[in-house]
């Protein structure tokens, strides 16, 4: 498998080719349409690309693209409360199923690897603290 952009299909006046950036793309949104998902964790580099401005919207996900299959590894975070293996196994099927639908290309595996879990509560300690330190 490859990472650059391949021929996908040859028609009467041209060929379809669809770059591995629009299946990262597809991932990662079908990725975060799943409950339990409180965001994509894309390390070093995608942080960066954040603090300049960009939103990166393939953060966390790498995908390889033959002729009529793909390959995609997600790096997720996951709220805390929920089931770490059922977000898992939902992540897989949405991912799948939307690059099969939109791509009509074949979906061979789904890696899903969980980063960290997040707490809601940590946001309300945070804003307390705030509160606290304010000089009245």
């Amino acid at each position: 498998m490859s990472t650059l952009p391949t021929e996908f299909e040859r028609t009467d006046i041209g060929e379809i080719q669809i770059a591995p950036e629009v299946i990262e793309v597809i991932a990662g949104l079908a990725t975060l349409e799943v409950k339990g998902v409180a965001g994509m964790s894309g390390g070093f580099a995608g942080g960066f690309a954040e603090l300049l401005g960009r939103k990166n919207l393939s953060k966390g996900v790498k995908v390889e693209v033959g002729q009529r299959e793909a390959a995609v590894d997600v790096s997720v975070i996951i709220e805390y409360g929920y089931r770490l293996p059922q977000v898992a196994t939902e992540i897989q099927q949405n991912v799948k199923r939307s690059i099969e639908n939109m791509t009509g290309l074949n979906v061979n595996e789904v890696n899903v690897h969980i980063h960290d879990v997040q707490f809601k509560t940590t946001e309300k300690v945070e804003e307390i603290d705030l509160n606290s330190q304010r000089v009245k």
